[in-house]
């Protein structure tokens, strides 16, 4: 583990070097400090989604202040974790005080998921932030609208006066991109294990379904088939009965308790509703106890 510690540190240490000496005749110190940050922005993207080992590739400027972070494996994310890590980087590297985040599908080009930060006093807008989006090619691209007023450009201009405090500065980002990985993957994955052991927990098999109460669905194969609430709490209660009779009137005191809303055959109306929904699965099936109440039914 030292071993490769104190080559780490090498690495870092000549790559630094290589970095400075060459882009620095090129690009302002502004430049710099912002692409190793979006480099950043995507090694601690990937961190958090459990992948430690694909790589960010060039970051590119695509004209203005907006820039694209591309990567070279498929992922899935969900826009509030990813939100809050991108936000964390941001904050600490102080490269902008106002931004705009997209995810664009590598293929067509359309933009999936957006967010904004800073725009206006009650513009930190985050849609859709807890629609997991499907594993796929995602371009991330970062747009700085206002840089943080922490760092103004008169204060990088300064800076460039000495090498030596821009050489720390960057070597500092990459001892935390090397370092940080090393202490951080190990409980991300022994954390990321006790999260999907008690994700499963929410998870009831119902013959080939599989049914997910928390995120209200059905899933037969590779489908997956939406529930209302009503639907899920009838469902729920079927299920800690499997293949026992729950009687009418537990179900609906269970379900809809004193709602004012139950009129006549809306029980009735529900069964058939998840009759149709579980007609996948032959061994699976809701049968009426004529004047007692319904069984969910499933063949082993």
């Amino acid at each position: 583990m030292m071993n490769r510690l104190v080559l780490s540190l090498f690495s870092v240490l000549f790559f630094t070097h290589c970095c400075v000496a060459d882009d620095g005749k090129n690009r302002s110190k502004e430049e710099q400090h912002t692409e190793v940050s979006m480099r950043l922005i995507g090694h601690q993207m990937l961190l958090s989604l459990g992948d430690s080992s694909s790589r960010v590739l060039p970051i590119e400027k695509k004209g203005g202040n907006k820039y694209q972070i591309r990567f070279e494996n498929e992922f899935a994310f969900n826009p509030k974790s990813v939100a809050s890590v991108i936000n964390s980087v941001i904050a600490a590297t102080q490269i902008a005080a106002s931004y705009i985040v997209e995810f664009e599908s590598c293929q067509t080009h359309q933009v999936v998921h957006r967010y904004e930060i800073g725009i206006s006093n009650n513009s930190n807008v985050l849609a859709c932030k807890e629609r997991d989006q499907p594993k796929a090619c995602y371009n991330l691209l970062i747009t700085i609208l206002k840089p943080s007023t922490t760092i103004s450009t008169a204060e990088l201009a300064a800076s460039s006066n000495s090498e030596l405090t821009d050489k720390y500065i960057v070597l500092a980002i990459l001892l935390i991109c090397v370092l940080l990985p090393m202490i951080l993957v190990p409980l991300f994955l022994n954390r990321k294990t006790n999260s999907k052991t008690s994700t499963d927990q929410n998870i009831i098999s119902i013959g080939q379904y599989r049914f997910n109460k928390r995120k209200m669905e059905l899933w037969f194969e590779d489908q997956r088939v939406e529930l209302t609430s009503k639907e899920c709490n009838l469902l729920q209660l079927l299920c800690d009965s499997t293949n026992n009779t729950v009687e009418r009137e537990t179900i609906l005191k269970m379900v809809w308790g004193d709602e004012g809303d139950y009129v006549g055959r809306t029980l009735d109306v529900f069964i058939s509703k998840l009759r149709k929904k579980l007609e996948g699965d032959s061994n699976v099936r809701i049968t009426n106890i004529r004047g007692i109440g319904y069984r969910l039914v499933v063949d082993v």
